[in-house]
């Protein structure tokens, strides 16, 4: 036998209330009652964490009108932006080559080969010992990218010792200096890949005022879906977001250190307003109301400005600490409209990033 127990009042009034009869004999706000059940939780976060990220993250109960996550997108992942001769020569010719780069520790290249696979290149997987030993070069490829995972444990610093790598040893500082410099090619660094390109500014051309990336805030591994918004600047747009500039939309964000760090002495140059003024941010994290934010756990590393994605001037490397890669399937992600989804076709948005550098190589 089924009887009605209660029923779910209008969705502004978020109350719990208990009646017998016609009495009320217990009524409560739903956010007192989860800070409630989960005060303990919050007692061990306060001294495990930073207590001040503990007690932003618990706040934020409290706002009965968050909107949560959303899309809010300037283009329809399922439109083909490939140029119709890209198309033919794509399917009469070798297709172009993209090296997924990897080394002790990274553990990204999967999710990374595929999504460059959809969009109509040859990953090719290169491990770092390729390039020390002289057996790879990376002359025959067009693309690389630097994958997510913990290279090296992080014990040196995350990136560091991957970057060290090749900033110590004389072929494979030339090598990947020739690369950079060369025009035709193009680079993506994702988590530990934007930590590690963040360690190489010295051979990556415009990328002088970079900031690096550290410990987090909340000094604690950070792993959610976070919304950010998508920029860049039309004079001389990124290989990678061809048609994306102003959209809001989920990402997944996976790491440990992630906090963009300037160099603040008095020779240094690099501050998080004149990298947003010289249109180096290519992307940064908003609120739910799709607001720029430092707040926790909306910005889940402490990042000024929210800033958590950079770029070169001529567009043509992009270090990210999100992970697109993860998220190109509609059905990954953590929440999608289903009124929107059911144009997308198989692939989510960020399927896009690599579309875009595809149609960028022609």
């Amino acid at each position: 036998m089924i009887k009605k127990i209660g029923r779910v009042p209008a969705a502004t009034k978020q109350e719990i209330s208990f009646h017998y009869k016609t009495d009320v004999i217990y009524r409560e706000s739903r956010h007192v009652l989860q800070k409630t059940w989960q005060s303990t939780s919050v007692a061990m976060q306060r001294l495990r964490d930073n207590p001040e990220c503990a007690d932003a993250e618990t706040a934020n109960i409290a706002d009965n009108k968050d909107p949560g996550l959303s899309y809010k997108l300037t283009f329809n992942p399922k439109d083909n932006i490939l140029p119709l001769t890209t198309t033919i020569s794509s399917a009469l010719s070798a297709k172009p080559r993209v090296a997924i780069l990897r080394e002790q520790g990274v553990n990204g290249q999967a999710e990374m080969a595929f999504a460059f696979n959809v969009a109509g290149f040859s990953p090719i997987d290169v491990h770092m010992s390729d390039i020390l030993s002289g057996r790879v070069s990376l002359q025959s490829f067009v693309g690389l990218a630097a994958c997510g995972g913990f290279s090296y444990g992080d014990v040196l610093g995350a990136g560091q010792g991957w970057a060290k790598s090749i900033l110590l040893h004389s072929g494979a500082r030339k090598e990947f200096k020739d690369f950079f410099e060369r025009k035709d090619t193009f680079a993506l660094g994702v988590c530990n890949g934007c930590q590690f390109l963040s360690r190489l500014t010295d051979i990556i051309p415009g990328a002088e005022t970079w900031p690096t990336f550290e410990t987090n805030v909340s000094e604690q591994y950070e792993a959610r879906v976070c919304m950010v918004e998508v920029m860049d600047q039309p004079k001389q747009p990124s290989v990678f977001l061809h048609g994306m500039a102003g959209s809001y939309l989920p990402i997944i964000t996976a790491h440990g250190e992630g906090q963009a760090t300037f160099d603040t002495s008095a020779s240094s140059s690099s501050s998080p307003q004149a990298l947003m003024n010289e249109g180096l941010v290519s992307m940064r994290y908003v609120d739910n109301y799709l607001k720029p934010t430092e707040k926790y756990p909306y910005n889940p590393n402490g990042s000024p400005q929210g800033i958590t994605g950079v770029r070169t001037p001529d567009g043509r490397v992009l270090a990210m600490m999100p992970h697109p890669e993860r998220t190109i399937l509609k059905e990954v992600g953590s929440w999608m409209p289903k009124d929107q989804s059911a144009t997308w076709g198989e692939f989510g948005p960020w399927v896009r990033m690599f579309k875009s550098a595809r149609k960028w190589v022609g």
